[in-house]
């Protein structure tokens, strides 16, 4: 997976480079044990969101059971599951005094429920915690789970997000031990969930009782702009609302080689196409993240609905 790839271009270099002061945050963090996707996964948006004091939590530990080609987070024989993990996300979402909480995690293949359970406790504890505050889910595939997704959509998150990544013709490169047809039909099964009811905490906090699906893929990885654009019309027949588009940047010489870097004026016009499907938000840029500044994707949503 290694090989030459594109110098980074000036506007990446020039942003990449600027870090925030990130010590408190780390620091409180290691103090509840808890883990993030911002430095597992070496989010290139880690200290401007570190050093504004929010991080997507990283629950069910830090280390995958897959190995895809993109990503940093280590692949390895993963932890027993911790269970006062939820309690101590939803302290430290308290400490923080968040109003959107992210939460994601690491793919468990090695769980029965891919840790579905670990995700609707963490959402229980932390409107317990944050009443107010409105909670993003990103999740893994859960092996095409049925039931795991319920189990996780029956906690009631505001937002369910789960990445496709990339185009359909790249999942085998890119993507080996997943499924584009899987990862849509998780989406496809998520816009039509149907709750037997909605939790007073919904009814006050979400948009009108409904769970926001979300997806969101990077570029760079050798697709074409036709494989793109029939990836966001599969995206949207599946009932995704909210779709992000980033710059794929290679984390370490292990991982697969970025094959272009695109500007960002061809970043607009993705990004214009991709409206032109009917989404009712779309972020994309170099370093557009799926969970950054995703309080402010909820609030676009919001107001929209």
């Amino acid at each position: 997976m290694s090989g030459k790839h594109p110098r980074l271009p000036e506007w990446l270099r020039a942003k990449t480079v600027r870090r925030a002061d990130t010590h408190v945050l780390r620091t409180s963090l290691r103090a509840h044990g808890l883990h993030t996707v911002c430095e597992e996964a070496r989010c290139p948006n880690a200290g401007e969101c570190f050093g504004d004091g929010t991080a997507a939590f990283l629950i069910l530990g830090g280390a995958c059971t897959r190995g895809c080609a993109f990503c940093a987070v280590t692949r390895n024989a993963p932890a027993p599951v911790d269970p006062d993990e939820p309690a101590a996300v939803a302290a430290q979402a308290a400490a923080l005094g968040l109003r959107h909480v992210v939460i994601t995690s690491v793919t468990r293949d090695d769980l029965p429920d891919g840790g579905a359970a670990q995700f609707a406790a963490s959402i229980r504890r932390v409107r317990e915690a944050l009443p107010r505050a409105t909670v993003e889910v990103l999740v893994p595939d859960f092996a095409g789970s049925g039931e795991a997704l319920d189990a996780v959509l029956g906690a009631a998150p505001d937002v369910l997000n789960h990445n496709v990544e990339t185009v359909r013709e790249r999942y085998a490169a890119v993507r080996p031990g997943a499924v584009y047809e899987r990862s849509i039909e998780l989406l496809h099964r998520a816009a039509r969930y149907k709750p037997h009811a909605v939790p007073p905490l919904r009814r006050r906090g979400g948009i009108k009782g409904v769970v926001v699906i979300k997806s969101g893929l990077m570029v760079g990885l050798g697709e074409t702009t036709e494989q793109l654009m029939a990836c966001f019309r599969d995206l949207r027949e599946a009932g995704v609302r909210a779709l992000t588009i980033g710059q794929y940047l290679r984390p370490r010489r292990a991982n697969i080689a970025v094959a272009r870097y695109y500007t960002p004026a061809e970043f607009e016009v993705l990004a214009a196409g991709a409206r032109t499907l009917g989404f009712d938000a779309v972020f994309a840029g170099p370093l557009v993240r799926s969970s950054y500044h995703a309080g402010e994707t909820f609030a676009t949503l919001s107001r929209k609905t």
